[in-house]
């Protein structure tokens, strides 16, 4: 069976080994204990397993994006190139690899907007499904034209918690993306990205061809639950990405009498072997290192 690598050669084992190609994997924690550095560490093994790095999707619409800028220059001595929004996706450098090869996309900068219905007005839910209308085209660009160049794996960072998937305007986003860009043949897509200009592109799409079950992603799911205890007995709802996540990583806080630590659990890996003992780790300025 193919294998894409955490880029954490112990995690790697735990996962009998590593991530399986065209499934979904959910890394599930609080803000701040690691979720970032591990999505990073993952697109950056790209490099070494597929011979191009992993595209990094940030979701984030309340304040700054997730210091993956930071992390990628400071874990694996990556500089990222980021890939402007505007009105409307330019079609036509689609081909050209200069213009298109581009590591991270920030799709709600500067939105500064809560992302659920139960948090908004009626107008504010319209004016909102509006501008995500208008930044599809800018999606499907960025992962078509880095898919058409090689690219096999992304990151989709920034995902606020939700008490249903049908409220939040991120997971709406997200399940686009999972199934009308990631699971979908190359030549469909390139019809969604291209539509009147599809006919006049084909033998170009074809042969920037690729196979959407090499592509592997891995989405951040900010949780409200801080202790792994509790993230290990949160209940997933039928319908709930978590549902349809082929693997979960759960990663929490510990505690220990006056100590408190960090762990992490491959709650879910289907389809192979997979550890599940519950694994101490350390945030170091090299990244993550599990305590195995």
């Amino acid at each position: 069976m193919k294998r894409q690598s955490t880029g954490i050669p112990e995690l790697d084992e735990l996962l009998g080994g590593g991530l399986i190609p065209g499934t979904l994997t959910v890394v599930m924690g609080a803000s701040g204990i690691g979720k970032t550095q591990l999505g990073v560490t993952f697109a950056d093994q790209g490099a070494d397993d597929e011979d191009e790095r992993g595209i990094i999707f940030d979701l984030t619409a309340r304040g700054d994006s997730q210091n993956q800028a930071d992390y990628a220059q400071r874990l694996c001595q990556w500089q990222l190139s980021e890939q402007p929004t505007a009105d409307r996706a330019d079609t036509s450098r689609i081909w050209d690899r200069q213009e298109t090869r581009r590591d991270f996309m920030h799709i709600f900068a500067r939105s500064g907007r809560r992302v659920t219905s139960s948090d908004m007005t009626d107008d504010q839910w319209r004016e909102w499904k509006y501008e995500q209308s208008k930044k599809l085209d800018q999606a499907i660009a960025f992962f078509y034209g880095n898919f058409a160049h090689g690219v096999r794996r992304c990151v989709i960072d920034g995902i606020e918690p939700a008490a249903k998937a049908a409220e939040s305007i991120q997971l709406e986003m997200f399940d686009y993306i999972y199934h009308q860009i990631l699971h979908k043949e190359h030549d469909w897509v390139a019809r969604d990205l291209f539509r009147i200009n599809f006919r006049e592109q084909a033998d170009v799409i074809n042969e920037h061809a690729y196979d959407h079950s090499d592509l592997g992603c891995m989405m951040l799911y900010t949780s409200h639950e801080v202790m792994l205890d509790d993230l290990l007995s949160r209940p997933i709802e039928s319908g709930d990405t978590l549902s349809n996540a082929n693997t979960i990583i759960l990663m929490g806080k510990t505690r220990d009498g006056n100590k408190m630590g960090r762990a992490l659990h491959v709650a879910k890996h289907r389809g192979s072997a997979c550890d599940e003992s519950i694994v101490p780790f350390r945030i170091e300025e090299s990244g993550l290192r599990l305590e195995c």
